[in-house]
C-alpha cells in the first residue's frame, strides 16, 4: 500500500481550521415547488468517520465537494443546500462551501482559486476518494500551500483496493463490464495480469468479438480499437467473453420503461437488425461458475442495459452471485454500486468504493493525481 500522511499523523487540531475536500457528488431527486433533496447518502456518510474524528479533536471544519457538472456557472439544480440540510442533521457545527465547481477555477485547477479556496486555514484533509484521480483545483492545489493528508476513508480504499494487486487471495476473478472498452483497456490488461480471470460484460464486448471477426449486429462496437482488443486478448489469454447475448430489434427502444421491439437471443454472432444488449443465460451461468469458485472477487460495470428490467438479468444475477460468494468481494463503485441498491439484493459485498473511475484508475496506475499530491507535500503536520 502506498505510504501518505493521515489524518492521524496532525500533532494538535485542537482549533486549528481544517479544509476537508469530501466528495458529496451525490443523486438528487425532486421533492416538490423545485426542492431537491439527496437521494442517496452513501457517500456523505462515508466522510463521517472522518469529520468525527475533526471534530473530536477540537478543530474548526470546513468542507468543500463539487455536486453534478454545472461546467462553472451557478446552476440553481447544483446548489449545495440540499447536501448542507442533510449533513447538518447530524452536524450543525459544521461550514460547508457553495459547490466548487460554480467557479471555473475549480476544474482548470486555477492557482488563483486554490489560494482564496485555502484561504485562513489551517490545514488540509482530502477524503474525496470518488474524484481524487481529477487533477482539478481542490483536489491536488491545496497541499502545496498547507499541511495535508488523507481522511480514513482515502485511507480504507487505497487498503482493499492495494490488496487486489498485491496478494489477492486466489482464485482472483475480476468482472469488468461497462460500454466503452477505450475508458477500460488499461484496467482490463492490468487486471489481467493479477487475476486469474477477468471476465468481460457490457456493450465493451462487441469490439472484442467483432475483432476475432464475429457479426455484432447493430451492437455498439468501437471500430478505433479493434486492433488493441486483438492484442489484448493475444497477450491474456484469461479475458473472457460472453458466448451469448439477449438482443433487441434496432426499431426497438430501451431504457427505463421502454417496451418496443422484437427481442431475440444470440450466440456470438448476432444479426442484421438486432442490437446486443445483455449477456445471455449460458454466458449467465459460466460467469457465475468462475465467481462461486473465487477467494476474491472484483466488479465494476454492468452486463447489460440494466435500467431496463429486459436486459438487467445478467447484472442482476451476477451481482447477486457476487454477494452469494464466500469470496472477499470489492465493488468498484459508479453503476455497480447502484445496481446493487437498484436491486434490493440479500447480502451484501465486503467492500463498496465510492469511487468508480477513481477504483479504476488506481487499480491501472497505482496511483492518482489527489493521492500523489499529499505524499509529496513537503509541510510539517504540526
Amino acid at each position: 500500500m502506498l505510504k501518505i500522511p493521515v489524518i492521524q499523523d496532525f500533532k494538535n487540531l485542537k482549533n486549528k481550521r481544517v479544509l476537508l475536500r469530501a466528495d458529496f457528488n451525490v443523486p438528487l431527486k425532486l421533492a416538490g415547488d423545485g426542492i431537491y433533496e439527496v437521494a442517496d447518502d452513501f457517500r456523505i456518510k462515508a466522510a463521517y468517520p472522518t469529520i468525527d474524528y475533526l471534530l473530536d479533536s477540537n478543530a474548526l471544519v470546513t468542507i468543500c465537494t463539487h455536486l453534478g457538472r454545472p461546467k462553472g456557472e451557478h446552476v440553481k439544480k447544483w446548489e449545495i443546500k440540499p447536501v448542507a440540510e442533510l449533513l447538518h442533521r447530524s452536524y450543525p457545527d459544521v461550514k460547508i462551501l457553495e459547490n466548487l465547481r460554480f467557479d471555473i477555477g475549480e476544474e482548470k485547477n486555477d492557482d488563483s482559486f486554490v489560494k482564496r479556496l485555502i484561504e485562513n486555514q489551517d490545514f488540509y484533509v482530502n477524503d474525496a476518494f470518488g474524484v481524487s484521480h481529477r487533477a482539478h483545483g481542490s483536489i491536488v492545489g491545496p497541499p502545496k500551500y498547507l499541511p495535508s493528508a488523507a481522511g480514513f476513508l482515502i485511507e480504507e480504499e487505497l487498503r482493499v483496493l492495494s490488496k487486489l494487486l498485491t496478494n489477492p487471495p486466489k482464485p482472483f476473478v475480476a468482472i469488468v463490464g461497462g460500454a466503452k472498452i477505450s475508458d477500460k483497456m488499461g484496467v482490463v490488461g492490468a487486471l489481467a495480469k493479477v487475476a486469474d480471470c477477468v471476465l468481460i460484460g457490457g456493450a465493451m464486448s462487441f469490439t472484442f468479438l467483432k475483432a476475432q471477426g464475429h457479426k455484432v449486429g447493430q451492437s455498439m462496437v468501437e471500430d478505433n480499437m479493434t486492433e488493441d482488443c486483438l492484442i489484448l486478448l493475444k497477450e491474456n489469454s484469461n479475458i473472457i467473453l460472453p458466448t451469448d447475448f439477449v438482443a433487441l430489434s434496432s426499431d426497438g427502444e430501451f431504457g427505463d420503461g421502454a417496451r418496443s421491439g422484437e427481442i431475440k437471443v444470440f450466440g456470438c454472432d448476432i444479426e442484421e437488425g438486432f442490437r446486443g444488449l445483455d449477456i445471455g443465460s449460458q454466458t449467465i451461468e459460466n460467469y457465475l461458475s468462475y465467481v462461486k469458485a473465487a477467494s476474491t472477487i472484483f466488479w465494476n460495470g454492468p452486463m447489460g442495459v440494466c435500467e431496463d428490467d429486459r436486459f438487467s438479468k445478467g447484472t442482476h444475477l451476477v451481482a447477486q452471485g457476487v454477494v452469494d460468494s464466500d469470496a472477499y468481494s470489492v465493488i468498484g463503485g459508479g453503476d455497480s454500486a447502484k445496481a446493487l441498491s437498484d436491486f434490493h439484493l440479500n447480502g451484501q459485498p465486503d467492500y463498496v468504493s465510492t469511487g468508480g473511475g477513481a477504483s479504476m484508475e488506481f487499480l491501472e496506475y497505482g496511483d492518482l493525481p489527489g493521492i500523489k499530491a499529499i505524499r509529496e507535500c513537503k509541510l510539517k503536520l504540526a
